[in-house]
């Protein structure tokens, strides 16, 4: 009976609410859905759950602010870009949110799932496997000033910490970061998602105009 338990292969699959299971090893964009994302995400708590808050600052809260600010950064941000950004931390709706200091101590292997793992939400949701570095780099600044506005607002970084470690806004930007419930962070990460569908399937109808 042990030996039997020993040559066990290991479950590398995640079930999810929805019924799907998702390989983490091979993961299929057929096994991905967006009302898991939203669950997931509005229950991964942001900076491990060290703010000073009623309640913890979700990363599907974390993820709408940020395709906010891209949007800000770049008014004529097209909609495919406005959905990579809101669904640019996507894969921590499987493996969570690690804290930057730890996943530079995990090194590539946390890396390379994380990759896959973005690549078939990407497939999912009809974006390309890999974005486009400008669209990268959009995004990035944008994840890096919203950053910058928890750690002084509800994270507890001093103004030099959250300059030191953290991208400064432009001044005109001002952005209030108020940690809502799980289950409203949910309701806002999906209405945002249905409002950019919504918008790219009016573009793409035809004889529309693009």
């Amino acid at each position: 009976m042990s030996k039997a338990i020993s040559n066990k292969t290991p479950r590398a699959w995640q079930r999810m609410l929805s019924g799907r299971r998702l390989d983490l090893g091979d993961p299929s964009p057929f096994d991905i859905e967006i009302e898991d994302i939203a669950h997931g995400l509005a229950r991964v708590a942001r900076w491990n759950g060290q703010t000073n808050s009623k309640f913890a600052f979700s990363v599907a809260q974390h993820s709408v602010i940020v395709e906010q600010i891209a949007r800000l950064l770049k008014p004529d941000l097209p909609l495919r870009w406005q959905l990579a950004a809101l669904l640019h931390d996507a894969p921590e709706y499987v493996i969570g949110d690690m804290i930057s200091p730890f996943k530079a101590m995990l090194g590539s292997q946390y890396k390379e799932i994380e990759s896959r793992l973005e690549k078939a939400v990407h497939l999912r949701f009809a974006l390309p496997p890999e974005l486009p570095k400008t669209v990268s780099r959009l995004i990035k600044r944008a994840d890096r000033m919203c950053a910058w506005f928890e750690a002084g607002q509800i994270a507890g970084f001093s103004a030099p910490e959250a300059r030191k470690y953290f991208l400064n806004p432009p001044a005109e930007l001002d952005i209030s970061i108020e940690p809502v419930s799980a289950s409203k962070a949910q309701a806002e990460f999906l209405a945002r998602f249905h409002e950019i569908q919504i918008q790219m399937a009016k573009i793409d109808k035809p004889g529309s105009k693009k």
